[in-house]
């Protein structure tokens, strides 16, 4: 505790991170930061941006770096972004700062800042090119916890030779995040074909009775050929699922 004290005394330690360092979260205006979540369970403390603000949004990825020397945020829109790129650049002009406009994402990272190293990797498939919002917040998710990510996109089985020629590939990894909209049959058909995990991610598009997620969630749950099912559009989820999947197989 002492040499806590002597470190914000100092300058060394700001107000928020001694708290971390205390209580294990950092309490501010907009709420209270987890900066122990990672240490606790192996999966990053995420800040999703929908039903906050955007300046509270900013303020906890402030806390987050801060504390952590890591923020992600999902569900950003460019105005959350904007506003976290402006908060970070006020307060920590050090940080670098990322966002991927498709995913939602907003991801910053305080110098020095190093992803743990697991020596894994996650696939990330989706059916088509809808599908690539929740499964571009699960790749983000992953590669946070440090797993090497491999993309292989619109490979729906409405052309399934484009799966096919996917295989070799598919087969290389060591766990599969599948997103899929309409009937969400794609990760069953994977599923039959490679033995690594695969986590099926419903995805909300179809039309219709069953629609908006629910067909896919349901044929998921459904399948014939063993996987996991995450709820529809739980790209964070499905990521960091595979994420502890990865850092038991690459033994982080």
């Amino acid at each position: 505790m002492r040499d806590i004290l002597d470190r914000v005394a100092a300058g060394e330690l700001s107000p928020a991170a001694a708290e971390a360092e205390i209580r294990g979260y950092a309490t501010g205006e907009a709420g209270r930061f987890d900066a122990a979540r990672e240490d606790r369970t192996g999966i990053p403390e995420g800040i999703i941006a929908d039903g906050k603000t955007d300046a509270e949004v900013a303020a906890l990825a402030v806390a987050a770096v801060e504390t952590t020397g890591r923020a992600l945020v999902t569900r950003a829109g460019d105005s959350t972004a904007t506003d976290v790129r402006e908060a970070l650049a006020a307060e920590r002009p050090d940080a670098t700062v990322e966002h991927d406009p498709r995913a939602g994402t907003v991801v910053a990272h305080a110098p020095g800042f190093d992803l743990p190293d697991v020596d894994a990797t996650v696939g990330v498939v989706t059916a088509g090119t809808s599908d690539a919002v929740p499964a571009g917040e699960a790749a983000v998710v992953a590669r946070e916890m440090g797993a090497t990510v491999d993309r292989v996109d619109d490979v729906g089985v409405a052309g399934i030779h484009r799966l096919f020629d996917t295989l070799e590939e598919l087969r290389a990894t060591d766990v599969l995040v599948v997103a899929a909209g309409r009937e969400g049959a794609l990760p069953t058909v994977v599923a039959g074909l490679v033995d690594a995990p695969v986590i099926g991610l419903p995805v909300s598009t179809g039309y219709g009775h069953g629609g908006d997620g629910k067909a896919a969630l349901l044929g998921m749950l459904q399948s014939c050929t063993p996987l996991t099912v995450v709820n529809v559009d739980a790209g964070f989820v499905a990521g960091s699922q595979a994420g502890l999947i990865a850092r038991s197989v690459g033994g982080h």
